[in-house]
Parts: structure tokens; sequence; C-alpha cells
């Protein structure tokens, strides 16, 4: 275990953004953020109460799978309770969330993808496929999540966009 922690610890290292390296922050800064349950979960909510009914339906199992994910990721952290990286940036994640394992914004992101290609918008699928990889990937360049963090929330959220097709279907 102690081997792979310390791959994992160089491999975060080596992914991690500089801060010289302004303009790709910035971009992987706005890929972190659009993550966020809150940005998803107000989008969702907006969508339920102005959409109409297929797109109701839809956002209203995409917002309840969000949120059975979201117990499921806190009650790992809590079983793991593996720290954050060291840094400064993203201070409101830090202090509401100190644990990394497993990363919601990736089991989130992979969540949505997932459940995007199967019942979303064909006009979506594209984008949310592209948008995925770049959430997780940029959690762990700006210092939130070590490498493993986001390998663990990407899988967690795939295996939860099973099961949520197998339910609904």
């Amino acid at each position: 275990m102690q081997r792979l922690l310390a791959l994992d610890h160089r491999w975060t290292h080596a992914l991690r953004l500089r801060p010289e390296q302004r303009t790709l922050w910035r971009l992987a800064a706005v890929f972190a953020h659009s993550g966020d349950s809150w940005f998803w979960g107000l989008g969702l909510l907006l969508l339920i109460w102005r959409g109409d009914a297929a797109q109701r339906a839809w956002a209203l199992g995409l917002l309840l799978a969000i949120a059975a994910l979201a117990a499921m990721v806190l009650g790992i952290k809590f079983l793991f309770r593996r720290q954050r990286p060291p840094g400064e940036w993203g201070s409101v994640y830090r202090l509401t969330d100190p644990h990394s394992f497993p990363s919601g914004h990736a089991a989130r992101a992979f969540l949505i993808a997932a459940l995007v290609v199967a019942w979303g918008p064909a006009w979506l699928v594209s984008i949310i496929v592209l948008w995925a990889p770049l959430v997780a990937l940029a959690r762990v360049a700006v210092g939130l999540h070590f490498l493993l963090d986001v390998v663990g929330g990407v899988l967690l959220g795939l295996a939860a966009a099973v099961v949520t097709v197998q339910v609904v279907a």
C-alpha cells in the first residue's frame, strides 16, 4: 500500500500545475468548479421548474442520482479520512470537506456523463464526455485531490450510473 501511495504522490505532483502557468491554471480552475454540486443542483432545479415534461423527468432523475451519489461519497470519505494534498487554493473545499478520497467532483462528473450518454439529448453527449475527464484532471491540477482520489471518484461515478440505469430501466 505504501508503494501505491508513493506512486500516487509522484504522479499527482507531476500533474499539478504551477502558479506561473497562469492561463492553464485559470482554465483548470474553471473546469474544477464546473463540477460543483450547487451548480448542477441549481441548473437541474431550474430545468425541473421551467422545462417541459420530458426535461423535468430527465432533470429529476439526474438530480436524484447526484444526491444519492453525494451521500455515498460522503460516507466513503468519512470511512477513509484521507487528507487533501497540501495547498492554499480551494479554501472553501478545504474547510467544508477536508477529506479527499474519493473525489466527489470526479464521481459526479462521470455519473452525469454516463447518464447523459444513457438518457440525455444527443447534442449534449460529445460535450459532456469531453467535459467529465477535464473536471477530474483539473481537481488534481489545482491541488485539491491526489490522482487516486480522482480514479476512485471516476469508478464510483460510473458504477453509480450503471446502478441508476438498471434501477430506472
